[in-house]
């Protein structure tokens, strides 16, 4: 019962210290709105154009299957690290084998319809 404790009290005093940290940057924060300060800002120089623009889905598909290697990598580190340890865990091989055979399906997926094709 002594750890829930400890448990809800963090769970209030983290979202006692957000509520906090938002309401002082709230309050505390100059709000002089002019017209420069609403105008899209490019390396120094003035905007052309429509500050609107229409992106290719492909940018977003490699963004996304970027994003998901990744987080593999970030699972597969601590993996490997509790593997050489315990090298004689067939669990964990076949566990981590499973994840990445899953992930390249998804991949072989994504490259039978084409979405890594750049037209």
């Amino acid at each position: 019962m002594f750890q829930q404790i400890i448990i809800a009290c963090f769970l209030v005093f983290g979202i006692a210290f957000m509520l906090l940290a938002l309401g002082l940057s709230w309050l505390l924060s100059p709000t002089r709105p002019t017209k420069g300060k609403g105008i899209t800002f490019e390396c120094g120089m003035e905007p052309l154009g429509l500050p609107w623009v229409r992106y290719r889905s492909g940018f977003f598909v490699y963004a996304i299957l970027y994003v998901i290697f990744d987080i593999e990598t970030a699972f597969l580190y601590p993996w490997a690290l509790s593997f050489g340890r315990m090298a004689t865990n067939w669990f964990l091989l076949v566990e981590m084998l499973i994840f990445v055979a899953i992930l390249m399906a998804g991949l072989l997926y994504a490259w039978k319809e084409k979405a890594l094709s750049w037209h």
